[in-house]
């Protein structure tokens, strides 16, 4: 039996439900067949609560009327209570919640509450009158604080959430220490923000005034996770009062802030990052609030992007989970034991904003899971200048939590201690379920969107009241000078925080940034400082038979399909015991379990990724008597990595996002995402564009994700042919003239189109196997998959070879009667290799093809090389299925150009623009596809 503490000082608060909890609920792993042998599967341990005894039933039966009164106030009672800190929504008149709607007319009237209320007018009493009932009820659902729970399907968790809400309404929870903590937190954000608005006037800093509670929220919910063991709290969060969260709770030094304000860079000016602006960063405490050990928070950066960080935290903090998972002996650590989630939203964000259903759609998934994640919506009751009305179609701006039955708790941000209180609540539920739970802080913005604008030219009633009331910091400093605190106490407080950052912004003058990256799991690592697109990242061959064999070596016990035994498994053990014919699927096997043996681990994550969109892949298998699944992969050695096979929901966004999170925890993972078709990156752009390709430069954080989006024109028509190469391309960050040998390339990601399986087996070795980490995008196969030409042998692999970002042309044979050079990217080149056969012996000798692998960084040399191969070639063409708006040839154009002979123009031959990426009319494509190839031999 597992010992259930809600928090320390729970157990004489509320010894009742403590003793209710101790004698009935249970907890189990759900460590069945996946758990033990699928690694990263996951789930929260399940527990149970006591249903009602044969006579609370009765009890029950006799009392109807009660039980609906009651259920009443629980389901309906946060209709009634007093949110709104500015009084700008009226609290209206919920008819069920009248005892005479229940012919309970009588106030006197004694009832037996056993099976019905937690509660009765003290601990002992299990009877009351119906007026102690009725005022328990007010008290408890329509004050400060409302609840929305019964929702949740579970029975189990109603009735635990109704009995610990009920057992604890009479408790803030705050001693007078407390009390303090949290008038001195109060008191210092709002120092700060007034400072930052006398000193630094202009500055948007998008400050906490009006929702300076978030501050009691945050620091309580620390000090639980530290009272319960949590070691690490990952942290996201937008940009409305993040400069206060960061001053007041996470060490960050106002001088490091300050600097950064007075125009200079936040890291040294050695390094080569450009940078971000000041409500993007980020700070990676310790803090110690008494546990057993200090609480390491870490506050990731984002983006402008609202919301799109929190698939981020989920990824960065799953990541580090499965870390203390791995390196833990101790086999009764669950999920969420010792880390938490923390996302911090806006109100219109978060009801506005797709990434949350999407985010929140992981969040019981196995191999996705965090056991509970606590999200606090700061809301504002307004999206910039957009009222409730306007921005949402729900009652709460929280309805979209319901997505995933996720308790709510609604509180006026006005009462810090009612604040504090949400969140012990909250805590429980998430230390008890593992699950999402949310905290909707209702607050208001003292000022507009930023400080900077003028709000009363869309809300003026609204503004009138914020102008003309007193601040949440002097509300409670009022509050406690009737005892626990002075005035002058109050106003030390104040002068001596100011005086502090007067000190700090002195300091600042002379402040000299420190670099934050590449510590830790990261200190092996170096900055890359130019490109290495070939390394030697070959294996030994009985290597590569025995990973290879062992990819699709299960027990008999286990049975596989008949159709992978026959067309997958046995052509497999055939070709690597010859040695050739290596097709996709396999190379990728050979480079994961390679890689796996040398101690890497890998996640593949995606939708279909264990078996593969095309049927190719089958890294999984399952039981045809069972539907066990079996990963082989993560069965070749005593001391290997593992293979997490996470085949995902149908998300890209948060998915993606999630994947990015995991690269930038730790380089030892390889985060593979894999798009069903190439063009599902649409949806996840947000993710490639504020993150994949510019989180290096802007926060110096590197990333080894890799993107495989299969691309490729078959016929399919205008979706799920393109995966928008051309798009990627245009965030790469190198020169466009390649004329000079000198220049360096250093490219914030790479860009690769690979035409042989051994190429994908080295660049996914590459990835693992260089100091230093960058993005990969795969402009991968389908066709190819099965393509006879398209096979590798063991010896395209073993020691000594590598990736070759450039193919030479292996089909003319004179090279000095070669007059055009046709330059190719991806399955094309097949295409053109077949019509290149069917030509006459005078127009081969006059044509050479040059595949190009990889697109960024651009490879000036080994092209150079085999232009010089050709001394006689006069005309150089990029040929492509593409159209001409598509593909790659504005981005190879002008450097090819740079390096081709003087005078020269490259040529295209390619589909004309279109709006689409290509036609959907079958005869028009097979049309447009022979006139590609006829014109790429025509002289």
């Amino acid at each position: 039996m597992w010992k259930i503490g809600l928090y320390s000082k729970a157990h004489s608060r509320v010894p009742a439900l403590n003793n209710r909890l101790s004698a009935f609920a249970a907890s189990r792993f759900r460590r069945g067949y996946h758990e033990d042998v699928v690694y990263g599967y996951r789930v929260p341990k399940k527990f149970e609560y006591p249903d009602y005894s044969p006579e609370q039933l009765k009890n029950r039966q006799r009392q109807a009327a009660l039980v609906c009164l009651v259920e009443a106030f629980r389901s309906t009672g946060h209709r009634a209570t007093d949110l709104d800190p500015l009084k700008l929504q009226k609290t209206p008149t919920i008819p069920e919640l009248d005892p005479a709607r229940y012919g309970l007319t009588s106030s006197d009237e004694q009832f037996n509450l056993d099976g019905i209320l937690a509660v009765g007018p003290n601990q002992e009493s299990k009877t009351a009158t119906m007026a102690q009932i009725h005022q328990m009820l007010v008290d408890t659902y329509c004050g400060h604080v409302a609840f929305e729970f019964e929702h949740i399907p579970d029975t189990a968790e109603k009735r635990w959430f109704a009995d610990y809400v009920e057992l604890t309404s009479k408790d803030n929870g705050l001693d007078t220490n407390k009390q303090r903590r949290a008038l001195e937190l109060l008191a210092r954000s709002e120092t700060f923000d007034n400072f930052m608005q006398k000193k630094f006037g202009q500055v948007k800093r998008y400050g906490l005034e009006g929702a300076e509670s978030a501050i009691v929220a945050l620091d309580e919910l620390f000090s639980l996770c530290s009272q319960s063991g949590i070691t690490e709290a990952v942290l996201g969060m937008p940009h409305r009062g993040r400069l206060n969260i960061l001053i007041d709770l996470l060490k960050y030094p106002p001088r490091a802030l300050f600097h950064k304000l007075q125009g200079n860079a936040e890291f040294p000016e050695t390094l080569p990052a450009s940078g971000d602006v000041i409500s993007h960063i980020s700070s990676s405490p310790k803090l110690n609030y008494g546990g057993k050990d200090d609480l390491n928070v870490t506050m990731l950066h984002n983006p402008s992007h609202l919301e799109a960080v929190n698939p981020v935290v989920s990824g960065y903090g799953r990541a580090k989970q499965m870390y203390l998972y791995d390196k833990n002996t101790d086999p009764s650590c669950a999920l969420g034991d010792r880390l938490i989630g923390i996302q911090i939203h806006g109100d219109a964000a978060f009801t506005g904003q797709g990434v949350i259903m999407e985010t929140l759609g992981l969040s019981n998934l196995p191999h996705f899971s965090l056991g509970g994640t606590v999200h606090i919506i700061i809301n504002n009751q307004i999206g910039y200048t957009t009222p409730a009305t306007n921005a949402r179609s729900t009652l709460y701006t929280s309805d979209v939590g319901k997505l995933v039955n996720a308790p709510i708790i609604h509180v006026n941000g006005d009462y810090p201690e009612e604040v504090a209180r949400a969140m012990r609540i909250a805590f429980g539920y998430r230390k008890l379920f593992r699950k999402d739970v949310i905290i909707d802080l209702i607050t208001f913005r003292r000022w507009g969107h930023n400080e900077l604008d003028e709000p009363s030219f869309t809300q003026p009633q609204m503004y009138n009241i914020i102008r003309g009331r007193k601040s949440v910091p002097h509300k409670y400093e009022q509050k406690l000078e009737d005892g626990v605190i002075t005035q002058a106490d109050a106003e030390q407080t104040r002068a001596s925080f100011a005086k502090y950052l007067e000190a700090e912004l002195a300091a600042s003058k002379d402040y000299t940034p420190q670099a934050d990256h590449l510590k830790g799991k990261w200190s092996g690592l170096v900055m890359s400082t130019q490109a290495v697109s070939q390394l030697d990242t070959g294996v030994a061959k009985q290597v590569l038979r025995e990973v290879g064999e062992k990819s699709v070596l299960v027990d008999q016990a286990f049975k596989v399909h008949p159709r992978l035994a026959k067309h997958h498994i046995q052509p497999r053990l055939k070709h690597l015991a010859e040695g050739t014919s290596i097709d996709w699927a396999t190379a990728e096997s050979l480079a994961f379990g390679s890689l796996l043996k040398e101690g890497y681990n890998i996640r593949l994550c995606g939708q279909d990724v264990g078996r593969g969109t095309f049927s190719q892949r089958h890294a999984m298998f399952v039981c045809q008597e069972t539907e066990k699944v079996y990963v082989p992969l993560n069965n070749i050695g005593a001391k290997q990595g593992k293979l997490e096979v996470a085949n995902s929901n149908l998300s890209e966004l948060a998915v993606l996002g999630f994947e990015y999170g995991v690269s930038i925890q730790s380089p030892n993972i390889l985060p593979i995402w894999e798009a069903q078709f190439g063009d599902f990156n649409n949806t996840a752009q947000v993710i490639i564009d504020t993150y994949v390709s510019s989180g290096e430069a802007k926060w110096l954080r590197q990333s080894g994700l890799v993107m495989l989006l299969p691309h490729g024109y078959d016929g399919a028509g205008p979706e799920h042919s393109s995966s928008r190469i051309e798009r990627f391309l245009q965030l790469c960050n190198i020169p466009m003239d390649m004329s000079d040998a000198s220049v360096v390339q250093n490219p914030n990601m790479h860009v690769a189109i690979p035409t042989t399986p051994a190429q994908i087996f080295h660049l996914l070795r590459r990835q693992m196997k260089r100091n230093y980490r960058k993005p990969l995008v795969v402009a991968g196969p389908k066709t190819l998959l099965r393509l006879a030409a398209a096979k590798s042998t063991l010896d395209d692999m073993a020691p000594g070879t590598s990736f070759k970002p450039v193919i030479p042309d292996t089909l003319s044979k004179a090279c000095d009667k070669v007059e055009r050079i046709i330059f190719v990217a991806g399955k094309h080149y097949y295409d053109l290799a077949a019509t290149y056969g069917q030509q006459a012996a005078e127009v081969r000798d006059r044509i050479a093809i040059v595949r190009i692998e990889e697109i960024c960084p651009f490879p000036r040399k080994e092209i150079q090389d085999e232009l010089a191969r050709f001394p006689n070639a006069q005309e150089y063409v990029w040929c492509q299925e593409e159209t001409m708006n598509a593909g790659v040839i504005s981005f190879v154009q002008p450097r090819l150009e740079s390096i081709i002979p003087t005078n020269s123009r490259l040529r295209y031959i390619g589909r004309p623009p279109l709006a689409a990426p290509v036609t959907g009319i079958s005869k028009v494509f097979k049309a447009e596809h022979a006139e590609i190839l006829s014109k790429a031999f025509l002289f």
